[in-house]
């Protein structure tokens, strides 16, 4: 499947272009020294593309040295600047990066009144005058609540679907035609199927694939291969990352299992159905970045996923989330949610917020919640 291409920096994507691999720092913008090393470390590791936040003019003051010591004659990063709640960031950001990633369902937040058809020309008429692409990133945690509204409570695929197209029809009718788009969610067959409904509409549109809050190694990588190898074999993707629940030092390894897979793929190796059991424990937990709110929260994740071991066979959905982004909506959504914030755990049990914790008491409250959980379910039967 032959898309358009798309150029971001130093490469292209799309059309008969290899895929490409991306990842993400996992260390605050404003930390120039660390935002570079981890920046050459995933380039040395064979990413194209390194993707940072920025939150505020803090992070976008930091740009122009992250820029200076990443462009060197060993060295030609491409960065890509994550925008959520802020969407006037781009206009600080876009003079010094390549391209520009907008989440559709997080344009509501900052000047709610004006619509989003506005703000969409803004970050498009940024992009066109600072030569940056852009990617439409659609993830199921943070749909546009006005979306939400339109389908069954249940109907987590049609919100996305509903968002991608709209807004590519939109920057098409104003011509801007130099985009990607991403549809991500924590479950691997609803990426599959989101992101195969999306090609069929659109087959001329690049597709950045992943699967989110896939968790830690290597269950995080089994889950984004289940995905993700349909859908390359398919013909569908021009890049990809492997969202990992690492430590920032770590982050190397989200590219080199991109590599990985694209090896397998090309030489027909495919990960088994069974390496997986979606009706069993399921531990969603975001991959580290910019936007941790507490640095522990890479320990907590790995925590909970071996106390809660026992319960391997059991039925049940634990999100272990680590910022304000997709945090709130992935922890509504599962059995238990855990939310962490600077100096507490918000803890929610089916979307309802039972308490917070501190960081050293919530993964005895999380076995205590799974293990009346499991005598209920036993109880029922």
């Amino acid at each position: 499947m032959l898309t358009r291409e798309v150029k971001i920096g130093n490469v292209v994507i799309g059309g008969t272009n290899p895929v490409m691999i991306q990842s993400m720092c996992a260390v605050k913008t404003y930390d120039v020294e660390k935002v570079v090393q981890q920046a050459n470390l995933l380039y040395d590791a064979g990413a194209g593309l390194v993707r940072i936040a920025v939150d505020n003019p803090k992070d976008a003051a930091a740009l122009p040295e992250i820029r200076r010591l990443t462009q060197t004659d060993a060295r030609q990063v491409n960065l890509s600047v994550d925008l959520q709640e802020n969407y006037r960031m781009a206009e600080l950001a876009a003079p010094w990066v390549d391209k520009l990633r907008y989440n559709p369902g997080h344009l509501y937040h900052f000047e709610p009144s004006r619509p989003w058809q506005e703000k969409v020309q803004y970050i498009a008429d940024v992009a066109q005058k600072n030569d940056c692409a852009l990617r439409i990133g659609v993830n199921s945690g943070s749909v546009d609540p006005a979306k939400k509204d339109k389908f069954a409570p249940d109907d987590m695929l049609s919100p996305m679907l509903d968002s991608a197209l709209e807004h590519v029809q939109y920057l098409d009718s104003i011509g801007f035609t130099r985009y990607c788009v991403s549809l991500k969610e924590s479950d691997p067959y609803l990426t599959l199927e989101a992101n195969r409904k999306f090609a069929a509409a659109r087959p001329d549109v690049p597709l950045h694939l992943g699967v989110t809050e896939a968790g830690a190694p290597p269950i995080g990588i089994i889950k984004s291969r289940l995905a993700l190898e349909k859908l390359l074999a398919e013909g569908i993707g021009a890049t990809l990352r492997i969202s990992l629940t690492v430590p920032a030092n770590e982050k190397n390894l989200e590219v080199e299992a991109g590599k990985q897979l694209l090896e397998d793929v090309k030489a027909g190796r495919f990960t088994p159905e069974n390496a997986w059991d979606p009706n069993g424990l399921n531990i969603i937990s975001c991959p580290s970045c910019a936007r941790v709110q507490n640095s522990r929260f890479v320990d907590l994740a790995e925590k909970i996923r071996t106390a809660t071991a026992f319960a391997a066979q059991r039925k049940f959905t634990i999100a272990v989330m680590g910022c304000r982004v997709n945090g709130p909506g992935e922890s509504d959504h599962a059995d238990l949610g855990v939310w962490c914030g600077p100096e507490c755990v918000n803890l929610k049990k089916k979307g309802q917020l039972v308490g917070r914790f501190s960081y050293d008491e919530i993964v005895d409250v999380i076995v205590n919640e799974l293990r009346v959980a499991s005598c209920e379910l036993r109880e029922k039967l």
